[in-house]
């Protein structure tokens, strides 16, 4: 089964990577991902809204009911319970599947779609769901140039795409919606990013934190755990991390949702767009848009219990140029404010203030805030001289899209069982894998089993005393703890010298050969 799931997995990346490519031709950059994952999002919702709908009339006694056969002024007597529910709604000759079969002979097909899209977010009005479906469409500009200079290049593309997107192998076509179904449509999200990731470059990796090193995070958070109260990520970009939960633990096992805010408008929109691939409803979720370090906007919510985060590095902030901030209770408690050039250490700060006593956090670091020095160093000691670090882990090299340097996690607690910190080597735990390296399951749980014990091992693991890491000026990088194996070879001095004489005498000779050779060559031309 396992096989079979891999291959139909592998066929499915080969054909969204086809499509990608063919839209690729006239649309640049990020641009082309954003219109085949807002396609592939528009197919979910109306396949997803379909799927619940049959499913409700089918257990009412209607076997035989599908709700993309009705008439828009049938299927309007469910409108309002369904957007309840649901959180939108779709009439059914809005549905993708019968939008895709009339694409070809609609010569209006870019309004068409901008309509549906409009009637989508606009079904949402006044609900509940209202600002959780504003806006998911945006960047999915069925009007734009780029998808060519005439209205009927731009309609031959969108066919194209409705074509391409509709023949994705994601549903069973028995009406039904399946978790099988859920986790195709998720994959291929996934897929997506991660193929924008590693074309992209640096800009590509700003959002993306790899699928393994997002499990590693979530593992570590919930060691000890069958289920928590809810997930924060400030910087949650597309919402990997904060997703990973639903694997590790399960969709009912995180009670409250998954929280989370991103300052890049784009990102916002991807963030929620992939909550609902993965099927996690409206309710469930509560990502919002803004500067988490200066504009949160979960202030009054209940601590979290795990918080999941890979911040952007060392980016610019207000810092101490925004007189408010050194009284934030977020930052106050250090007693200084993070560089202005250098924000990471106020996500840590604000992170810490808003973890429950008896939560984790994890998060992924720019290796300098371990050792730099003034704020940060002063930052780094409140943290240690009031116990609130758990664990640093240091990372491999080159992991992550964007950028090759080794990154480091650190784990944050707020009730410790001990007045010492665990700092794990993990640098040579991983494979080279294309052009990145990867962190594979059992280097994952070699660093959570290390995690989890909490005891030196030699060359990996080595819990140090929190007044030692006083002594040693604060710094917390893990080369400082962690004794490094000598992998050199031993040198046998005699016979390194013999080698040395035969290639000092070999050379001499080869030197009076050389000088024979020349005088002969002199002869010669007098």
């Amino acid at each position: 089964m396992n096989n079979k799931k891999e291959i139909e997995r592998t066929e499915l990346h080969k054909t969204i990577w086809r499509i990608a490519n063919d839209l690729r031709g006239s649309v640049d950059g990020w641009d082309f991902k954003s219109y085949v994952l807002g396609m592939l999002f528009y197919r979910f919702i109306s396949e997803n809204l379909t799927g619940y709908l049959n499913e409700q009339e089918r257990k009412a006694g209607n076997p035989d009911f599908d709700y993309a056969c009705l008439s828009d002024a049938d299927a309007e007597f469910g409108r309002t319970e369904t957007v309840k529910e649901k959180g939108f709604y779709i009439l059914p000759s809005d549905l993708f599947t019968n939008v895709r079969d009339k694409a070809r002979g609609d010569s209006n097909l870019n309004e068409t779609l901008a309509r549906v899209f409009k009637d989508i977010e606009g079904s949402a009005i006044g609900a509940d769901s209202e600002d959780d479906i504003k806006g998911l469409f945006d960047d999915l500009d069925v009007n734009s140039s780029k998808l060519g200079p005439t209205v009927a290049k731009r309609n031959e593309k969108l066919v194209k795409l409705l074509e391409a997107i509709g023949d994705l192998p994601l549903s069973n076509g028995s009406g039904s919606f399946s978790h099988n179904t859920i986790d195709l449509f998720g994959d291929a999200y996934e897929f997506l990013m991660t193929m924008y990731a590693s074309t992209a470059g640096k800009s590509g990796g700003e959002f993306f934190t790899p699928q393994e090193v997002s499990e590693l995070l979530a593992r570590i958070t919930v060691v000890g755990k069958s289920e928590i109260n809810k997930v924060y990520d400030p910087a949650c970009g597309s919402g990997s991390l904060l997703l990973k939960f639903v694997k590790v633990l399960g969709h009912d096992k995180v009670r409250q949702g998954f929280f989370g805010q991103e300052v890049n408008l784009t990102t916002y929109n991807l963030c929620r767009i992939n909550m609902f691939l993965h099927d996690v409803n409206f309710e469930k979720f509560d990502i919002a848009h803004g500067d988490t370090l200066t504009d949160p906007v979960h202030w009054d919510d209940e601590p979290f219990e795990a918080i999941v985060s890979n911040p952007p590095y060392s980016i610019k902030w207000e810092g101490k140029d925004n007189p408010l901030l050194i009284n934030d209770p977020r930052y106050a408690p250090a007693g200084v404010l993070a560089p202005k050039s250098k924000a990471d250490l106020a996500f840590t700060m604000h992170i810490l203030s808003w973890l429950a006593v008896n939560g984790t956090a994890a998060i992924v670091e720019f290796p300098g805030v371990l050792y730099r020095g003034g704020a940060e160093q002063k930052i780094r000691q409140y943290l240690i001289d009031n116990n609130y670090v758990d664990t640093v882990i240091q990372l491999p090299p080159d992991l992550f899209f964007g950028t090759t340097i080794a990154t480091c996690i650190i784990v944050l607690k707020k009730s410790k069982h001990d007045n010492a910190t665990l700092f794990i080597d993990a640098s040579n735990e991983f494979v080279r894998s294309g052009n990145k390296n990867k962190l594979l399951p059992e280097h994952q749980q070699k660093i959570l089993d290390a995690f989890t014990v909490r005891k030196d091992i030699e060359h990996f693991a080595h819990l140090v005393d929190n007044g030692d890491i006083s002594e040693n000026g604060y710094n917390i990088a893990v080369s400082s703890y962690v004794e490094q194996k000598d992998e050199r070879e031993e040198i046998n001095i005699t016979e390194l010298n013999a080698d040395i004489a035969r290639i000092v005498a070999r050379q001499t000779e080869l030197r009076t050969q050389i000088d024979a050779i020349v005088a002969d060559l002199e002869r010669e031309q007098a």
